[in-house]
């Protein structure tokens, strides 16, 4: 173990996984609560847009993406709000866009591009120091901005209806969550990929959603599942040599397993 520890880029890695990990329970719960598990795959894709013209035009493509995660995110809000349109229909669009779009710039970019893997499957191992600093300073503005609004966000997760009749600023909430939403997605792309991330921000909740049924122990309960097998997934790929964040998603689909059946056996004892 302090053989490992002694690498920066291994240290770097613990450290994200742990900040990401926490940032990404908080979101994750927000958008389980919604029933907007769809929306973080269709601003995921939307990203691949941003990937695809930033190494076209040549500059950062982390940059780009995250504007055309924000950019769908709100296009999102607004198409379901001001055009009438289902959530799910204005999602399937920005998906198809930010796929279509990024197929394209990524063709025309002359030459091969080598770091495209690294945001499809992702690599934990590529933290650096800088990336630390953006996780670490997403996740305080993410915890300061849901401690102060936790009542409003609360109320609009669960009835938005009801939050506009209590005069609950739900087109602040809602953007701004949506906006924060999106970061996240551009910050954890590197970390799982573009094909895991909607791992990342559902499956702690449907765990931890087998034992808690309130909002605040569900993120909680999130935050620790999340740490768990992020955290025990990226020790457990360096000692086995597998892709960490391959290995992060068969973790907690054994997590939710092994949760369910310790359900069914206390509901059944129960019964009994």
């Amino acid at each position: 173990m302090d053989s490992i520890l002694q690498y920066e880029f291994f240290r770097n890695a613990l450290y994200g996984v742990t900040i990401i990990s926490i940032a990404a329970a908080v979101i994750g719960t927000y958008i389980v609560t919604r029933r907007l598990v769809a929306i973080s795959g269709g601003i995921t894709h939307a990203c691949f847009g941003g990937l695809g013209l930033g190494y076209f035009l040549g500059v950062s493509p982390v940059l780009t993406a995250a504007v055309f995660a924000i950019g769908s995110s709100v296009g999102v809000e607004w198409l379901s709000r001001n055009q009438r349109m289902r959530e799910d229909s204005a999602i399937a669009v920005i998906w198809a866009l930010g796929m279509a779009v990024g197929i394209i710039f990524v063709f025309l970019t002359p030459g091969y591009v080598p770091e495209l893997n690294v945001f499809l499957f992702g690599n934990v191992l590529t933290i650096s120091n800088g990336d630390l600093w953006a996780f670490a300073v997403f996740t305080a503005v993410l915890l300061l901005f849901v401690g102060v609004f936790y009542k409003q966000i609360l109320a609009y997760s669960f009835d938005r209806d009801f939050a506009s009749v209590m005069h609950v600023p739900v087109r602040f909430i809602g953007y701004a969550m949506t906006v924060l939403v999106a970061v996240c997605i551009v910050l954890t792309i590197r970390l799982v990929g573009i094909m895991l991330l909607m791992s990342m921000l559902a499956l702690p909740q449907i765990i931890a959603e087998t034992f808690c049924k309130r909002y605040p122990t569900l993120m909680a309960g999130s935050v620790v599942v999340s740490l768990f097998c992020c955290v025990g997934g990226l020790f457990l790929s360096a000692c086995i040599n597998v892709p960490c964040s391959a290995l992060i998603v068969v973790i907690m689909v054994a997590a939710y397993i092994i949760a369910s059946l310790v359900r069914s056996f206390r509901s059944s004892r129960i019964n009994r």
